[in-house]
C-alpha cells in the first residue's frame, strides 16, 4: 500500500491515539500521580488502541489485517523506545517548566515522534 494512502490514515489514528493518550495523561497527573508514570500509563493506553487501528486499517494489505505476536513483539521493542524518549522530555519539560506546561507540550512532542514513528511502523512493524 502507497505511501499516500497510509498516510491520511496514519494521521486519523495518531489523532485518536493522541487525544486518548493525552486525555489519560492530564486525568492521571491532575490526581497526583507523577509525570513519568502518568506518561506511561497514557501511552499504554493509546498503544492498545494504535497497534490494534494500524495493524487492521493502516497498514493492512487488501483488507488483511497485519496483526500477530511476531508484530506485537516489534511494536513492543519500537513502543519501548519510543516511550522512553516521550517520557523523557514530557518529564524534563515538567520539572522546568511546571506540570499545566507538561500537558500543553505534551502532544507536541507526540507530534514530533509520530513522525518517526510512521516509518518505523511501515518498515519494522507492519511490513
Amino acid at each position: 500500500m502507497s505511501v499516500l494512502r497510509q498516510g491520511p490514515r496514519y494521521l486519523l489514528v495518531g489523532l485518536a491515539q493522541l487525544l486518548l493518550d493525552w486525555l489519560v495523561f492530564v486525568a492521571t497527573t491532575a490526581c497526583g500521580l507523577p509525570v513519568a508514570p502518568g506518561n506511561l500509563a497514557g501511552r499504554v493506553c493509546g498503544a492498545l488502541l494504535g497497534f490494534w487501528l494500524h495493524g487492521r486499517w493502516t497498514f493492512a494489505e487488501q483488507g488483511q489485517a497485519r496483526l500477530g505476536w511476531q508484530r506485537l513483539l516489534r511494536f513492543a521493542v519500537v513502543w519501548l523506545a519510543l516511550t522512553a524518549a516521550s517520557t523523557l522530555l514530557v518529564s524534563l519539560i515538567a520539572d522546568g517548566l511546571g506540570l499545566s506546561q507538561a500537558w500543553l507540550a505534551k502532544p507536541l512532542v507526540e507530534a514530533a515522534l509520530a513522525v518517526l514513528a510512521f516509518f518505523l511502523w511501515r518498515h519494522v512493524v507492519y511490513r
